[in-house]
């Protein structure tokens, strides 16, 4: 099993810039992919953006030219940098990996972005 663990996160004004990162501890041999899904109130949770372990991207059309999720292969973290923050970015992110084909979430970190 692996586990997610979050850090990063808090409250900035739209504009602003946010770095969250995300390290996988426990078994991290056979990760297939690390990113980020999110979920704002009486929404269903979304991907944000996510990487493999061979490089490739995945990002939300929301999100495209503002976040960048990156990965520390080495030290199995994950990071999502965030710039040019808008208030409908506002919701809990979930650092999410993929092991096996099993999902694992971290308990999520709340970004707050005000108008």
């Amino acid at each position: 099993q692996v586990q997610p663990v979050e850090s990063g996160g808090g409250l900035v004004q739209a504009g602003g810039s946010l770095r969250l990162s995300c390290a996988a501890s426990g078994r991290i041999f056979g990760i297939n992919s690390m990113g980020w899904y999110r979920q704002a109130p009486g929404k269903q949770r979304e991907l944000v953006a996510r990487i493999t372990v061979g490089g490739s991207t995945d990002y939300a059309d929301s999100v495209k030219g503002r976040f960048t999720i990156s990965r520390d292969g080495a030290k199995n973290w994950v990071y999502l940098q965030m710039n040019s923050l808008k208030p409908e970015d506002t919701a809990v992110y979930y650092c999410n990996i993929v092991r096996w084909s099993t999902d694992y979430w971290g308990q999520g970190t709340q970004v707050t972005v005000s108008s």
